[in-house]
């Protein structure tokens, strides 16, 4: 442990540390090289953006040190509900949200690979498993069930009007959305996978995915459906809020991965086959450990000291207040964007003034409840959207994909599967209680999920859900109920997307020499707070470090979304009609 005795500049010896920043397909401006020969790197945060970093790095032959005040795994982790295994038993799993790898991410999965586990021939990645279905439960109404996958589009029917039309069939979705209704929605979207990249980022970043689909006055089918529930519930996004250009390519990275044209795609709904940490968090960190990587758990990032135009140590912080200061030649910033902020101060934004324009961005929450059950209750071989439910639940049954006996492994035998469900929507009245997520205890929010839940499953008489069945439930510690003020506080908010906001997102690499970013706000092609964007980000930042320090070592490899070349003459067309000021060809 460094001393915390010497004077505030204690010198990081025997540390290292880590850095790494997302870059983005738009290209960064340079920073100048140092060609310190430096080779030690400080990556202040152990989520997803830092473990990558520091994957990365440490396998690059620098010297890593990740500063995490809390746990690793950030918003990813698993979290224990203390004090309820028994009997050998570990505690009953929660976590601050179930976890899902859509078949278009592949950085993940690529880092997966490369993190040892026994008996897998491909590492961690082999504890990625399929789930073949997704519910949409209807109040009032029957439910709806989409396979994960679609029958493959072929690349001959990628013109305009064959493109709607098979999408119009793959969205009809039982015939629930009124068929001119689908026609709007369909032509939107074929309007969007069209557009040449100027239009994306000169109209659709401005644009609302709520105002592009014509929301108002269409059937409550069509808003809960296709604007609400492939945005609230699926990425959330808020669709009045959203930017059209940011659905649309998560929208379209949906559509490619379902009707499988693209090969190198893997299957569109994969989950872990244990909780996070078990399955992928603890191998990895135990990888990086016997990498070399230096975990120094507790101390957060308080501030950055920077002379002559680069950073010369940052300023830590521990729980009981104790003070440090560690030094390395490079920094990776890979905090969540509220504790990125605040380490801006005047001089460093004078020496990068883009990184000002991040105040501008916006978190909101999403946090999830896990519900521990004394019989197995599948509601769906895969996730389930609650379309309707106010709080914008969605769910996976996770027992029937975890591994093992669930209550001969966890809490004290009487638990049989876990009911984890994530609550997106925190400021609309609830039914049971008239009040929002935030204005609900702990009780009350536990109570109403399982309402809302049971309004949608329970209204056709089939009794789905009984709170008989529930054992115990556990939610986010994030989330903490002020007195006071009659609400709640939640420590881990989400980024969320909003028109224009792409102009506030900083690229991974900055205009400091030796300071990177990697984060979910980092430019990425994925340009939604995911995983996903986590780890591209810090891919980014590594590359970057790399060609700073004039090192020979590769990059990491980095991976686009898929774009059709098929539809690549329609895109060019559509240039030049933006270029000439011209709407869109099926803008009518």
């Amino acid at each position: 442990m460094f001393d915390t005795r010497l004077s505030r500049r204690t010198f990081l010896t025997a540390l290292g540390a880590v850095a790494v920043a997302p870059t983005t397909a738009h290209a960064a401006p340079r920073s100048p090289a140092l060609r310190s020969g430096g080779r030690r790197v400080a990556v202040l945060g152990g989520g997803i953006a830092g473990l990558t970093a520091a994957h990365e790095l440490i396998e690059r032959g620098f010297e890593v040190t990740v500063f995490e005040p809390t746990a690793l795994g950030g918003k990813a982790r698993s979290i224990p509900s203390s004090g309820t295994g028994s009997g050998g038993r570990a505690d009953l799993p929660g976590e601050h949200g179930f976890r899902f790898f859509p078949g278009f991410y592949r950085h993940i999965p690529d880092t997966m690979r490369r993190i040892p586990f026994q008996g897998n021939p491909n590492g961690v990645f082999d504890n990625l498993v399929a789930g073949s279905a997704f519910r949409m439960a209807i109040p009032g109404g029957p439910d709806l069930t989409a396979p994960a996958s679609i029958a493959p589009l072929r690349p001959d029917v990628l013109d305009p009007a064959s493109l709607q039309e098979s999408l119009a069939a793959a969205f009809s979705l039982g015939g629930a959305i009124p068929p001119h209704e689908l026609a709007v929605f369909t032509r939107k979207l074929v309007m969007f996978l069209t557009s040449s990249l100027e239009r994306r980022h000169g109209q659709w970043e401005h644009q609302t995915w709520s105002q592009t689909l014509e929301a108002d006055g269409k059937s409550p089918a069509y808003r809960n459906i296709l604007v609400s529930a492939l945005t609230r519930q699926l990425v959330a996004a808020r669709p009045t809020v959203a930017s059209t250009r940011t659905i649309g390519i998560m929208g379209q990275a949906f559509v490619w991965n379902a009707m499988g044209t693209v090969p190198e795609y893997g299957h569109l709904d994969r989950l872990l086959a244990a909780p996070t940490n078990e399955a992928w968090i603890d191998p990895w960190a135990a990888h990086l450990r016997a990498l070399g990587v230096r975990f120094e758990m507790g101390w957060a990032a308080e501030a950055l000291d920077i002379s002559s135009g680069s950073i010369t140590g940052v300023r830590l912080v521990d729980g009981g207040g104790t003070r440090a200061v560690a030094e390395a030649d490079w920094y990776v910033a890979a905090m969540p964007v509220e504790r990125a902020v605040p380490l801006w101060s005047p001089r460093i934004v004078a020496a990068d003034p883009r990184l000002g324009a991040m105040r501008n961005l916006q978190t909101d929450w999403m946090v999830g409840i896990q519900y521990f059950l004394r019989r197995p209750t599948p509601i769906a071989d895969g996730h389930v959207a609650y379309l309707g439910s106010p709080w914008a639940l969605t769910s996976i049954s996770q027992g029937q994909f975890w591994r093992g006996d669930f209550a001969a492994r966890y809490g004290d035998g009487s638990a049989h599967d876990c009911l984890s469900v994530d609550i997106s929507d925190w400021d609309t009245p609830g039914i049971l209680h008239g009040k929002t997520a935030k204005e609900c205890t702990a009780e009350e929010i536990a109570r109403e999920t399982w309402a809302q839940m049971s309004a949608c499953l329970d209204d056709t008489g089939t009794g789905v859900l009984d709170e008989n069945d529930v054992v115990s439930w556990f939610l986010d510690p994030g989330v903490r109920w002020d007195a006071a003020q009659a609400r709640n506080t939640n420590d881990t908010p989400l980024l969320v997307n909003t028109v224009g906001s792409w102009a506030d997102r900083p690229d991974a690499r900055t205009a400091i020499p030796n300071l990177f970013l990697a984060g979910d706000y980092v430019r990425t092609d994925i340009d939604l707070a995911t995983m996903e964007s986590a780890g591209e980000s810090a891919r980014a930042a590594v590359a970057a470090l790399l060609e700073a320090a004039d090192s020979p070592a590769a990059p990491p490899a980095r991976y686009r979304l898929h774009e059709p070349p098929e539809l690549e003459p329609m895109r060019r067309i559509d240039a030049d009609r933006y270029r000439a000021g011209l709407p869109h060809i099926l803008d009518v």
